[in-house]
């Protein structure tokens, strides 16, 4: 296996050729999109019987809760949901706090920036997923610039943690029906890319031996033919990185879940050994899981029982705190303050009325890194641009009647759930119209003037943003990847050191295990930090790769060694790992 030679650092082009591309939907898209319906309908629909659609945006707040954590187990899913509705609730706490004690524009766009550092930060390093911290950011910004008054925030509070108790419901009521679904699913992902691997490899293997045989071509061919496999490859791993992530966030281990783990190892054989693989079985498999019957058994070999023994010895010694991994991330969490202020206050020198929309488009543009970050932006202004055209057709049609103006919200909330995973900027013909309409709840305004500020605003947001997102870089995020691979190394090797000897300490034995479990928790969070950094010279993934697997493999040992996982382990697993 090779690993990538560092070289000196240069920034990469970024692109235009395929940011606009459409890809697949994503499995589950009719998921978020039908819960955000499902979600928002209720209590929209009560507040226009009232005549009270003016507090739509504070029910909003909670509604919008329910598109996150849909990729979660449900025991992980119900816990993640309730901490998004209280961030949201917190959030929208200190907006209308702020909103109600200044009117000062300069004020309320500096306290929409730091809250939009810190939903980055808090979202990325909690991996809560998509959508991330946008949502919050623009409930939270569009918040700091309602009129409001100290004695109206505790009922806006009230409406919002109301609504947010409802989206709990709703992003809970699928378990009631598949209650293994996430978990299934995620293990059917990881079969899937370690099939496509396989067939991958295969058909460079074939390209090489065709152009090894043309002495015009051969070079060219093998190297081109390598392209495919590494990104498969990459893509493999990180399905099975999600699948393990899923499983043990599921709670406790029932015979369904152990079986669903030997499927997870069985596409991590198919990573380490793809020209072994028959893809077919693995995407059979994949079939059985996605499907509504039992979970289908198979026999792990010892191999791959032992490597299952060290994720679990790994995952389950060597967790990182939430607070630990929000070191990496201060980059990060400058960055979108920087940007983000700097683009609300270019809105305001310009005389634009709504300077949060700048705000939300800059923060919604920071990924892992400034190639990820540009296509963003550039998804981000076509997808407004074509959805402000979108505005226009609709807005007459909503201006008929206040149900209209509901209906039109809950069409374009399904649409852009629905549209998204295809692509950010087809997601986004469907969000700006939606954004501009829920203005309109408090009272009818100038479609004209919204549509021109809001061109100004995504323009402004995306230039200034991107310019912070150039000048606030990771530069050691390299260095440390480096470091990491050598801890991880030493701490392998300790282990193996003390388990070739035939009286070991079990003290010893125990604080190499759990610095072996610590040293490659630290190499995954610093290799995915590494990674999303522009500018870096070629980062050595494959060794980070290979040092897990050994690592896993070592740990296996350790754990056999101690006898620590036996009582936890069915007989037939337990007879399994003796043998």
């Amino acid at each position: 296996m090779s690993s990538a030679t560092p070289t000196t650092p240069r920034a990469r082009r970024l692109p235009l050729a395929g940011v606009l591309r459409l890809g697949r939907p994503s499995d589950i898209w009719f998921k978020p999109a039908l819960s955000a319906v499902a979600a928002i309908a209720p209590p929209n629909l009560a507040l226009l019987a009232l005549g009270r659609l003016d507090l739509a945006m504070y029910t909003m707040a909670g509604s919008l809760c329910a598109l996150y954590a849909h990729n979660r187990p449900y025991a992980a899913r119900g816990r993640v949901l309730a901490l998004v509705v209280l961030g949201m609730v917190g959030g929208l706490a200190v907006s209308l706090l702020a909103a109600s004690l200044t009117t000062n524009a300069v004020v309320l766009v500096t306290v929409g920036a730091l809250l939009a550092a810190v939903q980055k930060v808090l979202c990325d390093a909690s991996r809560v997923g998509p959508p991330g911290n946008v949502v919050l950011t623009f409930i939270t910004s569009a918040s700091l610039f309602a009129p409001q008054s100290l004695g109206q925030v505790p009922g806006h509070l009230a409406l919002a943690l109301a609504a947010g108790a409802w989206a709990w419901i709703v992003g809970m009521a699928p378990g009631l029906v598949r209650p293994h679904g996430p978990e299934r699913r995620a293990t059917a992902q990881a079969l899937e890319a370690a099939a496509a691997y396989a067939v991958a490899v295969g058909g460079a293997a074939r390209a090489g031996a065709t152009g090894g045989g043309n002495a015009g071509a051969g070079a060219g061919t093998v190297a081109d033919a390598g392209a495919g496999p590494a990104r498969a490859r990459a893509a493999t791993a990180a399905a099975v990185h999600a699948a393990w992530q899923t499983l043990l966030a599921a709670g406790t281990r029932s015979g369904s879940r152990r079986e669903l783990e030997r499927f997870v190892v069985r596409a991590e054989v198919a990573l380490a050994a793809p020209g072994d693989t028959q893809p077919e079985r693995l995407r059979a498999w994949a079939r059985a899981l996605r499907g509504r019957g039992p979970v289908p058994q198979v026999d792990d070999p010892a191999a791959s029982a032992d490597e299952l023994l060290g994720v679990e010895a790994e995952l389950g010694s060597g967790q990182r705190t939430l607070w630990t991994r929000l070191g990496p991330l201060t980059p990060l969490a400058v960055r979108t303050a920087v940007g983000c202020a700097l683009a609300g206050y270019a809105s305001l020198a310009l005389g634009v009325g709504r300077p949060y929309w700048a705000l939300v488009t800059a923060a919604s543009l920071y990924q892992a890194n400034l190639t990820l970050t540009w296509s963003r932006g550039v998804q981000r202004v076509v997808g407004n641009l074509v959805g402000v055209l979108v505005f226009a057709a609709l807005v007459p049609l909503a201006h008929l009647h206040p149900a209209a103006l509901v209906l039109c919200c809950l069409a374009l909330n399904f649409g852009a759930e629905a549209l998204i995973s295809r692509n950010y900027w087809l997601g986004s013909i469907c969000v700006t119209p939606m954004a501009l309409l829920i203005t309109e709840f408090a009272r009818t305004q100038d479609a004209g003037q919204l549509i021109t500020e809001r061109v100004l605003d995504t323009l402004i947001g995306a230039v200034v943003g991107l310019v912070a997102a150039i000048a606030v870089t990771n530069r050691r995020s390299g260095d440390r990847l480096e470091q990491a691979l050598a801890a991880s190394e030493l701490a392998r090797e300790r282990a193996a050191r003390l388990l070739a000897e035939p009286q070991t300490a079990p003290g010893a034995l125990e604080s190499a295990r759990r610095g072996l479990a610590g040293a490659l928790v630290d190499l995954r969070v610093i290799a995915d930090a590494a990674a999303g950094e522009w500018w870096q010279r070629a980062l050595p993934m494959e060794r980070v790769v290979l040092a897990e697997q050994t690592g896993h493999r070592t740990l296996a040992a350790t754990v056999r060694r101690q006898g620590l996982l036996l009582d936890r382990r069915t007989s037939g697993r337990a007879e399994d790992v003796r043998s």
